[in-house]
């Protein structure tokens, strides 16, 4: 099944739920849950399977509903007792134990009600935790790639939206079937027990109210849907403008008058909408009142007349019209269920859809047992080929063989798109080769383990991600049993400890979204910190001082000139004069190593090396 196919809109799916969640309005199927279900069909036996460790909760649940619904409706009975004979007779003994009875029924029912909660939720819970948890670990294991076509926002709707959507199946769904069907059908029974002649009379009055209820529930839906996407809008809105990225290209752009007009305008809409949605729901409210009145008031008369009264007594009469009063609430729950199941097994099909995703890199079966302290850390790329998915026929690497010798340097350099990143990408793993192979000791990278491969190889990027959370927080991230005196250690060697010491909370000064609290530079240093705590005999720099300035760039240099000693380093260079002491210099050209040799050699061999470098000095005495 295509990944792309199944992704969804997190508006759209914030609008069904919204519209869904209505008090007694029943809901319809929406379109797209149709065409998901069409296009990726679910079978009740795989859904089957994550109850399936619960059978015992689930009968005990089952046992629970249909207890109480069958005592519940001992209340009429009771009542026409009290109407019928206590209070016309004066017996006190018989009305003590009559009410005695009618508290006892609410006392079991409000206890078993409470039971069946806690074990349903208990159990829907604990299958959503299982799907969250699932579909985390399994999206963790997929490459790269996967996640530069596919948008944050869609995977975040998946775990969040779609697990909750489901909750209406899981907790509710089932739960619902049975104590609707258990009600309606006890109820009809009690009815005709009562009277078969009014029974007769509430088949003709049903049918007309349930429909004026349904179609006075669908109006306020569907103003409902339009509140839910609006709104929907707006917290878009408030994202975009209101989070510390937005703000700055608001400012940087001027723009933050128009983003003003814009969230107005929304705002407006919303008023209008919500003025609409009360007024449907006190006409709602009027003619549900005006459908409950006249129902009992239907019954009164048809008791009244001697062809259909068949000798009622007062507290049949009663005890009739609130069993009939009761009877709408199952029968408009059971016209709902339909849709709730088709909604639920739509977003099932959704979080299946992610769970069968086949990763492109895959953890071997069998990893090779590796003594991490035993590690060289040479570095071999034999006959490496490489192709993107949405590449075409074009490679981004064709036939590099490459050799990095235990602790050397290897430099590599070339015109952006000329596959350096690309190639660094295989040596961490990021990608996996679509020809020939990877090796550390003559180790293919596919045969170690996840973990020890992180351990063996450590990157730093010109992208640094600080998480949001404390200087100490975001180094633990890298070692979760890190001492501080290790802590201490890494940020020594990447020459950022005197800066961390002179700050009033330390390592537990928070570095805000994305290390904004910090430089270019600093936050540079911490990323090699972090990189550092795992030791990693192999160190990628990819353009890691690219984005920095030349004074900070020269500062973050001599940091990384005492890291790199001892380790195997391949370094992407942006700037040549950070490689002119690398003990091998590869040039990349269109995915191809055209040229290789230290510096020296390579500007002396009047090639490719010598044009970058040439440009390079030109651009730099132009700066």
């Amino acid at each position: 099944m295509p990944v792309e196919s199944t992704f969804i809109d997190p508006t759209r799916t914030a609008a069904r739920s919204g519209a869904r969640g209505i008090r007694g309005g029943p809901a319809r199927v929406d379109p797209a849950d149709r065409a998901q279900l069409a296009e990726s069909p679910v079978s009740g036996r795989r859904v089957a399977t994550l109850f399936a460790p619960y059978r015992l909760q689930i009968a005990v649940v089952m046992g629970l509903i249909v207890a109480s619904s069958a005592v519940s409706l001992a209340s009429p009975f009771l009542l026409r007792t009290v109407i019928d004979d206590a209070l016309p007779h004066h017996d006190l003994r018989l009305l003590a134990w009559v009410v005695a009875g009618m508290l006892g029924i609410t006392v079991v029912t409000a206890v078993l009600g409470v039971l069946q909660t806690w074990l349903s939720t208990l159990m829907g819970q604990q299958v959503m935790h299982r799907l969250r948890t699932d579909v985390f670990t399994h999206l963790q294991r997929q490459s790269l790639s996967f996640f530069t076509r596919t948008r944050n926002g869609e995977i975040q709707s998946r775990l969040t939206n779609d697990v909750a959507g489901m909750r209406s199946v899981v907790t509710s769904t089932a739960t619902s079937i049975a104590s609707n069907v258990t009600t309606a059908v006890g109820t009809a029974i009690a009815m005709a027990v009562l009277s078969w002649r009014l029974s007769l009379l509430s088949l003709l009055v049903i049918p007309p109210a349930i429909w004026l209820s349904r179609r006075v529930a669908l109006l306020r839906r569907d103003i409902t849907l339009k509140q839910q996407r609006f709104m929907a809008d707006m917290l878009t809105q408030v994202d975009e403008g209101l989070s510390v990225s937005g703000i700055q290209l608001s400012k940087n752009l001027g723009a933050g008058e128009r983003m003003s007009q814009r969230f107005t305008a929304t705002s407006r809409d919303l008023v209008d909408l919500e003025v609409q949605s009360q007024l449907a729901g006190r006409w709602r409210m009027a003619t549900m009142s005006i459908v409950f009145a006249a129902i009992p008031a239907l019954i009164y008369l048809a008791a009244g007349l001697p062809a259909t009264s068949g000798g009622m007594t007062i507290g049949t009469l009663v005890a009739f019209t609130a069993l009939q009063t009761g009877i709408f609430r199952p029968l408009m729950g059971l016209l709902d269920v339909g849709v709730s199941i088709v909604s639920s097994m739509a977003l099932f099909s959704r979080i299946f859809g992610y769970l069968d995703l086949e990763a492109d890199v895959r953890p071997p079966e069998r990893p090779v047992v590796v003594d991490l302290g035993a590690v060289r850390g040479e570095v071999r790329l034999e006959g490496v080929s490489f192709r993107y998915a949405d590449g075409g026929d074009t490679l981004a690497l064709d036939g590099i063989d490459l050799t990095a010798t235990a602790g050397s340097t290897l430099a590599l350099v070339g015109e952006t798109g000329s596959g350096k990143t690309t190639l660094a990408g295989l040596v961490s793993r990021l990608r996996d080769p679509s020809v020939g192979r990877v090796t550390i000791d003559g180790v293919d990278l596919r045969e170690l383990a996840f973990d020890d491969l992180s351990s063996i190889v450590g990157v730093v990027s010109q992208e640094t991600y600080l998480l949001h959370t404390s200087i100490r927080e975001n180094l633990l991230h890298a070692k979760a049993d890190a001492s501080d005196a290790e802590l201490w250690q890494a940020l020594e060697a990447a020459q950022i400890a005197p800066l961390v010491a002179g700050l009033a909370d330390g390592l537990d000064t928070i570095v805000g979204a994305r290390g904004l609290r910090f430089s270019g530079g600093e936050k540079q240093r911490f990323a090699i910190a972090r990189t550092l705590l795992r030791d990693p005999r192999v160190l990628v720099l990819d353009e890691a001082t690219s984005a920095l300035d030349n004074d900070t760039e020269r500062e973050l240099q001599a940091a990384l000139d005492v890291v790199v000693r001892g380790r195997t380093t391949i370094t992407i260079a942006h700037r040549l004069s950070t490689i002119r002491h690398a003990d091998q210099i590869a040039v990349l050209d269109h995915g191809r190593v055209v040229e290789r040799g230290t510096h020296e050699e390579l500007v002396g061999a009047g090639g490719r090396y010598q044009h970058l470098a040439t440009d390079a000095r030109t651009l730099a005495l132009t700066a």
